[in-house]
């Protein structure tokens, strides 16, 4: 399978495609029965995913022209355009083996940040980059790839056409509508992958899922989505939700969503795993696929299994089993996919030092995890975590409540310490990653509260816009650093690098609180309103959010002037006094062309529209910031 793999209508293609699936499952049964699956060696790898930014700290959408100046196979395209992954050769976990993941990082990051400068860009680490808006989430910055529109157009199919639905309560509530699968591509994470033996596969998964909850308290880094502070991780819910194929009409059914935590321990082996998710998800995209695993493995050969190992990659569990094929020898891996990008490499190995030492430390220390936690205490953690990081409570162990922080620094860590030094590895390695995580969690700041207290320290200060733009410019700056997250100070609206970085398009500072009302409804109630909320202009909306109109206090003073007794006429209807045709702009509209269509045709007031539906106003109030600045410039130049 390859990028060019699109989904067939044709049955018979997919017919095809499900059998040699299935034929893939039964070749690795037979490869688990023959003992063939590497055993005796550990091997650490990762994937970091990335942002690309402007100068103004916006999403940059370069990334096929970034990858083309680089030309190397390290580097490959993510969902959207400004996106960017960088995968890392396995290393074995012994001696230095994180100092090398952290090297390998470093500078396939440098390397990246060279060829992204070339385009005028940068490369930012964040689980979700604070700058970003629904405005870039279009297909038009979809990579242009067969695959992702592919991938878009099947999930499309399997929602019936359904908008996506992204709807998450945490210190502040978000509920947007979305019509792809672009919401995806708010996501970065930094994957680690730990190869274990095929005997070991069972308690090493559970164990993996015991502990996510409190590795993801401490590593959580992604709490601002449009603008909203929501959960400690809003990763864990966006990615659920962006590829959520499920029909919520269909209501008394029990069905899974494609990324999830799991539902059950596993048992025996990792087939179970890849036998429930054939038989719970469909097929999303099938292609041909040539190799006969059956008749490879009675050759004597290692087949690839490139069937399910690409259906594989269309299921997304938080803590995600693995084949694969090294040196002609076949592996398994578990990948974790709950660590988020960021906030700094050093920060990112730490997580994956502490995620792999519990891993290997806690079916030794513990035992078998089945034994001492119900399956449903280690989701409803996952879950705690997710929401509250640092501050979640967990049942664990024998149905102990305790608190994450407690936990982590009581009885975790010291379980990952002693694991990884009798793994062999370095022991000032050890101290050194783990010990990071022991100051953050210390500290009580990872990147989750940073940004918390970043936002905190920004209040009342500049536009929201500029506010998001200087915490991603105070990240970048302190993850070049290298200093660990703890050790940040919060961000200062300075570093957005001048006002005019967050003023350059519409989408960066428009008014998105905004007071509408229907054109059926009285013009008296309009006015109430306009009066109480010190507004001039109202938009009409239909029930759908498109605009049918816009109301201005100039209609009104119009109205009232010509009326008999100089005051508001009972029973006008809104539609009876409204523009029927207000001139509009979409987010991307530059400030110069918004002032420009403003001044040439005699308006105080440009309604914002995206996809139809009205999203935004920006009006004389907007620009009064950038007078402002402008004329402090100008008087100190003088």
């Amino acid at each position: 399978m390859s990028d060019k793999a699109v989904p067939e209508r044709n049955p018979d293609a997919v017919r095809s495609y499900t059998k040699a699936l299935l034929a893939d499952l039964q070749a690795l049964e037979e490869i688990l029965a023959r003992g063939m699956i590497e055993s005796g060696v550990r091997r650490l790898g990762a994937e970091q995913e990335a942002f690309l930014v402007d100068r103004s700290f916006q999403p940059a959408s370069v990334a096929p022209e970034v990858l083309a100046r680089m030309g190397d196979d390290a580097f490959t395209h993510e969902l959207a355009r400004f996106n960017v992954e960088m995968n890392l050769d396995p290393v074995p976990l012994e001696g230095t083996c994180f100092r090398a993941v952290q090297d390998q990082i470093e500078s396939l990051l440098a390397k990246a940040r060279a060829a992204a400068e070339e385009e005028g860009a940068d490369v930012l680490l964040a689980g979700i980059l604070p700058t970003i808006t629904k405005a870039v989430l279009t297909l038009d910055n979809i990579t242009p790839i067969p695959r992702y529109f592919a991938l878009n157009d099947a999930l499309n199919r399997l929602r019936g056409g359904n908008p996506y639905n992204l709807k998450v309560v945490g210190w502040d509530e978000l509920h947007v509508q979305h019509d792809s699968v672009m919401l995806e591509a708010c996501n970065a994470s930094c994957q680690f992958h730990l190869q274990v033996s095929a005997d070991e596969f069972a308690p090493f998964y559970n164990a993996a899922q015991a502990v996510l909850a409190p590795v993801l308290a401490a590593a959580a880094n992604s709490p601002i989505l449009f603008g909203k502070r929501l959960w400690a991780e809003t990763r864990i819910a966006l990615f659920q939700q962006s590829l959520d194929t499920r029909d919520t009409s269909v209501h008394q059914r029990d069905m899974l969503p494609r990324v999830r935590f799991g539902e059950h321990w596993v048992d025996g082996s990792v087939v179970e795993l890849f036998q429930e998710d054939i038989a719970r998800f469909r097929v999303l995209l099938a292609g041909e696929v040539e190799e006969d695993p059956l008749a490879t493995l009675a050759e004597g050969g290692v087949p690839s299994l490139k069937a399910l190992q690409f259906f594989n990659g269309t299921i997304y569990r938080w803590n995600r089993p693995c084949y694969g094929v090294m040196n002609g020898v076949p592996h398994l891996r578990i990948e974790s996919r709950v660590l988020p990008s960021g906030p700094t490499v050093l920060d990112e190995v730490a997580n994956g030092a502490f995620w792999a030492g519990l891993v290997l430390g806690v079916p030794d220390e513990v035992g078998d995890v089945t034994r001492r936690m119900d399956f449903d205490e280690a989701r409803s953690n996952f879950i705690a975590a997710a929401r509250l990081g640092l501050n979640a409570g967990f049942e664990w162990f024998d149905g102990e409540a305790i608190d994450a922080r407690t936990l982590i620094l009581d009885r975790l860590l010291p379980i990952a310490e002693r694991s990884l030094t009798a793994a062999g590895v370095d022991v000032a390695d050890v101290s050194k990653y783990l010990g990071v995580v022991r100051a953050r969690v210390e500290a009580g700041q990872n990147g989750t509260v940073w940004a918390l207290r970043s936002v905190a320290n920004l209040k009342e200060t500049g536009t929201r816009s500029e506010r998001l733009a200087a915490i991603a410019a105070t990240a970048l700056r302190l993850q070049k650093e290298g200093r660990p997250v703890h050790e940040w100070e919060p961000a200062a609206l300075t570093e957005a690098g001048g006002w005019e970085q967050t003023f350059t398009r519409v989408g960066q500072y428009m008014n998105t609180t905004l007071f509408t009302v229907a054109e059926d409804e009285l013009v008296e109630m309009a006015a109430f309103l306009m009066d109480r909320k010190q507004i001039r202009h109202v938009p009409v909306e239909d029930e759908r959010h498109r605009l049918v109109g816009l109301l201005s206090y100039r209609e009104i003073l119009k109205m009232m002037a010509e009326s008999p007794g100089r005051g508001i006429p009972e029973d006008v209807e809104v539609r009876d006094v409204m523009d029927p045709s207000p001139t509009w702009i979409s987010p991307d509209t530059p400030t110069v062309d918004a002032i420009e269509i403003m001044r040439d045709n005699d308006l105080s007031c440009l309604p914002v529209i995206k996809e139809g539906r009205l999203v935004g106003l920006v009006s004389e109030r907007e620009f009064l910031p950038i007078a402002y600045q402008l004329l402090n410039e100008k008087l100190g130049q003088e």
